[in-house]
């Protein structure tokens, strides 16, 4: 088993799927280095959405949240490099495209704030958690 510390855990979003961005985007992570460890694309109901983002429950915009990530078919993925947190969320950008670094992510594909492309977890726990939500472990290299 892997050290956690080199696992995270992204979800392609549904305005990145629509606007064809998938491949593109795994293109790009692939070539930072990360290695694929699972890999699965599905459709989130509005129930496992808001259950996958509970700790934004009592957040304005949950509900639109849960909306948006049930609109449409996600790519989910737990993803392998050495400092995987920390180099992922420097590839995928601010959440907000318009402050996120050039070449990243959010810059190139995302449209706005609610519609950001990809989802990348912030830290080792949240990591380990996200890629449970989504995978077993017979689903995982």
């Amino acid at each position: 088993m892997c050290n956690m510390s080199n696992r995270t855990f992204t979800m392609i979003k549904p305005d990145a799927m629509k606007n064809g961005h998938a491949g593109a985007i795994i293109d790009k992570i692939i070539k930072k280095g990360f290695k694929v460890v699972a890999l699965k694309q599905i459709r989130l109901d509005a129930e496992k959405a808001g259950e996958f983002y509970a700790i934004h429950r009592e957040r304005p915009f949950f509900g639109e949240l849960v909306s948006f990530m049930s609109s449409g078919p996600v790519i989910a993925a737990i993803l392998e490099k050495e400092n995987a947190v920390n180099d992922f969320r420097a590839l995928i950008g601010a959440t907000d495209p318009a402050k996120a670094d050039e070449g990243t992510i959010r810059k190139l594909f995302a449209t706005s704030l609610g519609e950001n492309a990809i989802h990348g977890s912030d830290s080792d726990e949240n990591a380990r958690i996200e890629g449970d939500f989504f995978f077993s472990v017979l689903e995982r290299i």
